[in-house]
């Protein structure tokens, strides 16, 4: 059976208009290529951005602090400048290995694409109660963070009166600050870990300055309340995660919102089979964000959660640029992979390989990993075989700040092994 003709042809083809793919339409354009599609299911560029009211945004990217709708509209500026096809309110269905896109618009309707290479930049979903399994009732009153926060800074509806936060994921704190000055009683965050898991910054400009508790090594074992949240019980742990009965305590609420997490949106990229990794839960990519399929690329929180907006852009820049070239030129790899490991005291590392190219060097290339725990002057060490390759101190480290190095300092000294492994050692 003969296959339908792509009604659609393109050089790359970006799923997903948020922080990461303006940046990767950006590079592709800057860089070579002709024909650039950017495909997103919203009416809008900037994804999450647009719902981002606080700063804190753009001090690495532009130099200068902004917000969320501030950090898209400059993007949105710089892509003016250039010819891009953006199919808004258009859903990617499918695709397969020939990079054929199967899409579903308000603008075309069903339709085929064509792509010589394709960038996903598709980020990432929250976390809901399902995933957690907490015990109780089905109450109106329960929500995600981000879902709370759109219809507060978008919608403008109210969500309730008191509130109590479980996870100090970064929305999370956000969502305690911003709530405490539309005049909610924010009750409390509680925190299973045994420190914040949001930035130390929003611990202190979001919770600390403002007064509102924070409850770490706690969970909540029961949400009380059938039609609408009455509060809930919460209960401290200890180190192996078991309740310690005595502590039990029931805090009054008609709202509860969940920070507990975000999920990369990886479902097209397994329909092909790109390679997955468990510890980040997004794909695993080479220095250049393609995946184990050539002219496949991923960026931004798709790969794994960042933790600043603005190494998703230029980590969504990056994968412009190189699936650019890749489109035009073809990437043809020097030799065998190099596979960056973690190792003691590293939770993940993006990427996870490296691959040196014959026809295509860059000087832009970072390693983005994350600390397990936290550690006071630790040792950043890569090593082969228990032979130390290269070592830097540090100041300090934390789980919820990302550790980012730049590759170009010690390239060569890394290239020559057929692994490294990437320690933080106290």
């Amino acid at each position: 059976m003969m296959k339908k003709k792509c009604k659609f042809e393109c050089d790359v083809a970006i799923i997903g208009s948020g922080p990461a793919g303006m940046a990767a339409a950006l590079g592709a354009k800057e860089n070579g290529a002709d024909e650039v599609f950017i495909l997103d299911r919203h009416n809008w560029f900037g994804g999450i951005l647009n719902q981002c009211i606080h700063p804190g945004f753009g001090l690495k990217y532009f130099n200068k602090e902004l917000t969320g709708p501030e950090y898209a509209h400059n993007f949105n500026d710089l892509l003016k400048k250039h010819d891009i096809s953006i199919f808004f309110d258009t859903t990617v269905v499918k695709m397969d290995k020939e990079k054929i896109i199967e899409v579903s618009s308000s603008q075309v309707g069903y339709e085929r694409i064509k792509a010589k290479s394709i960038i996903m930049a598709t980020g990432c979903r929250e976390k809901t109660r399902g995933n957690l399994n907490i015990p109780g009732f089905r109450p109106a009153g329960i929500f995600t963070a981000g879902t709370a926060q759109r219809f507060v800074n978008i919608d403008g509806l109210a969500i309730g009166r008191k509130v109590v936060i479980l996870g100090s994921g970064d929305i999370g704190l956000i969502m305690a600050r911003r709530l405490k000055i539309e005049g909610y009683d924010v009750v409390a965050v509680v925190e299973i870990l045994p420190y914040p898991s949001g930035l130390h910054r929003n611990v202190q400009q979001c919770l600390i300055d403002f007064g509102i508790p924070l409850f770490l090594n706690h969970n909540i074992t029961f949400i009380e309340g059938e039609n609408r949240v009455k509060g809930i019980r919460i209960v401290e742990i200890d180190n192996d995660k078991n309740p310690i009965g005595s502590t039990e305590k029931f805090l009054e609420c008609d709202t509860l919102l969940l920070s507990v997490g975000l999920i990369p949106e990886t479902e097209l990229l397994k329909q092909v089979k790109v390679k997955i990794d468990d510890k980040t839960a997004g794909p695993v990519v080479d220095n250049l964000m393609q995946t184990n399929l050539e002219g496949f690329f991923a960026c931004g929180n798709v790969v794994q959660v960042y933790d600043l907006v603005d190494y998703v852009s230029i980590n969504g820049y990056l994968a412009g640029k190189a699936a650019a070239f890749y489109s035009s030129s073809g990437l043809i790899p020097e030799k065998n992979s190099l596979k960056l490991k973690p190792g003691k005291g590293v939770k993940t590392i993006v990427p996870q390989i490296y691959k040196f190219y014959k026809n295509y060097t860059s000087s832009e290339e970072y390693i983005y990993l994350r600390a397990a725990n936290y550690i006071n002057h630790p040792d950043l060490v890569f090593s082969y075989e228990k032979n130390v390759i290269f070592k830097k101190k540090l100041s300090y480290v934390i789980p919820s700040e990302m550790i980012v190095i730049e590759i170009s300092k010690f390239r060569e000294k890394i290239l020559s092994n057929d692994y490294v492994e990437i320690s933080l050692e106290s």
